[in-house]
């Protein structure tokens, strides 16, 4: 093969040549580089197969792992567990959740429409007597009472009309506590916000089936709506625990329980937790309310078995809207949906 005079192959054969030479992909082109370790000094470059060092075990300067010893960690790890195993157990449960807490939200306005039917006479005496109602105000006032309660419960069971029939329960609430002289009662009072929290939660739980409630509200959105609907429930929800609290006598054991159901229901109030706090305080109230409420056990005669019936029944609305709060979340203004976010 001859060269030009100055060394050079001609055009023609350098090309020829060019097409006889294998081309290497750039993968092994970047190998042999890596491997190419020149003897003299300047500029080597090399190869790093992990260059951000997330392959390497040892700790970077802007992360921390967790410590498996640190019993902060151990607690998280066993809340996990829990949480898992609620998820876990309660499966069977979920698609019948909705139904089981409306209905026990609802159970209380039940139960107290068929009293004033059954003791309509003593109702009659005691609003004339006592809170002197004339004659035929007292009949309208039981009667409206009683249709509101049976018609409200009703639509919310068979989930028709929700909205209004949660405006038509809140307003029994109200008109009860000052028709029967109670609103200045502290117990019934707490009783009443948490069995309006209840209520908020099935009026929430309805709003994710119903594109438009509140039509003259454009300014806020839906989602907007369900986040303030849900977080008053959430709060209004725990006063029954904070009526127990403050009545009656104290011991150990109620203070311990007391304490446990504080923490429990300062984590539903805030969103921390919310759908294990809120099965937690669902165990607790249910036991507490069958021990501590055993209306069944007092003889008919005895004027104490109303009122432990009427708080029974009360604290089957209130786990009744904690069991929906366990199927809805917490909604977007708690410590959880916060996050998810950050």
């Amino acid at each position: 093969m001859m060269a030009d005079s100055h060394g050079l192959l001609p055009p023609r054969r350098l090309a020829i040549l060019n097409s006889l030479t294998p081309t290497l992909p750039l993968s092994a082109m970047a190998s042999r580089i890596s491997i190419a370790r020149p003897a003299s000094g300047g500029y080597q470059p090399s190869y790093q197969p992990d260059p951000h060092g997330f392959g390497s075990s040892g700790s970077s300067s802007g992360f921390r792992a967790a410590n498996p010893d640190d019993p902060l960690e151990k607690l998280r790890n066993f809340a996990r567990q829990v949480e898992d195993n609620v998820e876990i157990y309660t499966q069977p449960l979920k698609p019948h959740l909705p139904a089981i807490g409306r209905f026990l939200i609802v159970v209380t306005f039940l139960e107290d429409s068929w009293r004033i039917t059954t003791q309509w006479g003593d109702q009659l005496w005691y609003l004339q007597r006592h809170r002197h109602f004339p004659w035929g105000l007292s009949h309208l006032f039981l009667a409206v009472n009683v249709l509101t309660m049976l018609i409200g419960s009703g639509a919310v069971i068979t989930k028709r009309y929700s909205e209004y029939a949660v405006g038509g329960l809140l307003g029994v609430v109200i008109f009860q506590a000052f028709g029967y002289g109670l609103i200045f009662d502290l117990n019934f009072f707490l009783r009443n916000l948490s069995v309006i929290g209840g209520l908020l939660m099935v009026f929430t739980d309805s709003m994710y089936t119903r594109k438009k409630i509140f039509a003259g509200l454009p300014s806020i959105s839906e989602t907007d709506r369900k986040k303030y609907f849900l977080l008053a429930g959430r709060v209004l929800l725990i006063f029954l625990f904070i009526g127990f609290m403050i009545r009656g006598e104290w011991s150990w054991s109620r203070a311990f329980v007391s304490v446990i159901g504080l923490a429990a229901c300062s984590m539903v109030a805030v969103g921390f937790k919310a759908k294990w706090s809120a099965a937690f305080l669902v165990l607790t109230l249910s036991i507490f309310n069958v021990f501590i409420n055993n209306w069944w056990s007092v003889h008919s005669a005895h004027p104490q078995r109303d009122f432990l019936k009427y708080d029974f029944f009360q604290t089957l609305s209130i786990v009744g809207g904690l069991i929906l709060l366990v199927n809805m979340g917490p909604g977007g203004l708690s410590v959880d949906e916060k996050k998810k976010t950050y």
